[in-house]
């Protein structure tokens, strides 16, 4: 099983916080992919919120439902890790031969990961020279859990699946959002329940990842308890109006506004992070996922804080779909950027 690298054959897997989603992909990121089969699976939050033997049981079982739902028959799977679940990191050692080198972060990880090694899985890609010292090299690594990692094989693996990979969702994310043969860099942002996943990458692979607090409950919450209505209306308010000037008098773009701001304001120190790192790389864009792909003229907003160029991110730019297949996704089709991202990881 590997966090980072090549799988082979093989479909994917997004436990969501409201649905399970599938993907299976035929083809590569030179000709792009066709989308052989998927899934989209409602199910109650707390379910997949559950990790107890009761709850990873129904998980289980609704996995089983979505692949034979697809169609789908290979057993090889792939599968998202939260961020919550997982850490992330870019760190730099000295530069050497590719075995040493190799050698060394083999024999250093325990310093850079917020766990005792003997408790958790880690792997790592080395991402090439650093852009600051010639002498040093960058290595991305990611780790998680043992308990957490062999949790979730358990429950997928009790449905008689293979899981062969698994991978941070934000690194996913990111490969099924990003624009491919670009020079500069761009920011990935996901906007998810609780908390909003960031990925800025350059020449295609992650160079920053960061979790921030505050997500859709947090503005539901806050323009509910300004507004005094229900958080399901007030979620309903911000998704179909937005941050509109001329709809509801203005009223979610005011009463969101100090929180909008704190958002906008992690945004710009990452900003700042990368490009006091990355001094002669531009970053070339701010792309949009999860809630902040739904929210009418939050893009607008968001590029008006940072003066970065800022898109709705889409993640079938390079899937391609036929009309039976567009038209079953198109309430959902924005929700997919994790699984194909997923299911759009090579052997390279």
């Amino acid at each position: 099983m590997s966090l980072l690298h090549g799988v082979g054959d093989f479909f994917a897997i997004d436990i969501g916080t409201s649905a399970i989603r599938m993907v299976q992909l035929k083809g590569d990121a030179k000709n792009g992919w066709d989308l052989l089969k998927f899934a989209y699976i409602p199910a109650d939050p707390k379910i997949l919120a559950d990790d107890s033997e009761t709850g990873q049981k129904k998980k289980g079982e609704l996995i089983a439902n979505a692949v034979r739902q697809a169609g789908i028959t290979t057993k090889n799977v792939a599968i998202g890790m939260s961020s919550s679940q997982t850490f992330t990191t870019v760190i730099e050692v000295p530069n050497a031969p590719a075995k040493e080198l190799e050698q060394t972060v083999t024999y250093e990880l325990d310093q850079y990961i917020p766990m005792p090694i003997d408790e958790a899985q880690v792997d790592y890609m080395i991402l090439g020279v650093s852009p600051n010292d010639p002498a040093k090299a960058e290595v991305l690594i990611s780790s998680t859990a043992t308990a957490t990692a062999e949790r979730s094989l358990e429950m997928v693996e009790s449905q008689g699946l293979n899981v062969i990979a698994q991978e941070p969702e934000p690194i996913a994310m990111a490969r099924s959002l990003t624009p491919m043969n670009i020079t500069d860099a761009r920011m990935v942002v996901d906007l998810g329940e609780t908390s909003t996943d960031l990925v800025v990458v350059y020449h295609g692979t992650p160079r920053l990842v960061r979790s921030i607090p505050g997500g859709m409950q947090l503005f539901s919450k806050t323009l509910a308890n300004n507004l005094q209505i229900e958080p399901a209306q007030a979620r309903q308010f911000i998704l179909k109006f937005g941050l509109a000037q001329d709809k509801l008098d203005g009223k979610v773009y005011q009463e969101l506004e100090s929180t909008l701001e704190i958002f906008a304001s992690e945004l710009m120190k990452s900003v700042r992070f990368f490009q006091g790192k990355y001094t002669n790389v531009p970053l070339g864009g701010i792309i949009l996922s999860g809630f902040a792909g739904m929210i009418p003229f939050i893009d607008a907003y968001i590029q008006m804080r940072t003066n970065i160029a800022t898109v709705q991110g889409n993640p079938w730019q390079y899937v391609r779909v036929t009309p039976e297949q567009q038209q079953l996704l198109i309430n959902v089709a924005s929700e997919f950027a994790v699984v194909i991202g997923l299911a759009e990881r090579s052997n390279d």
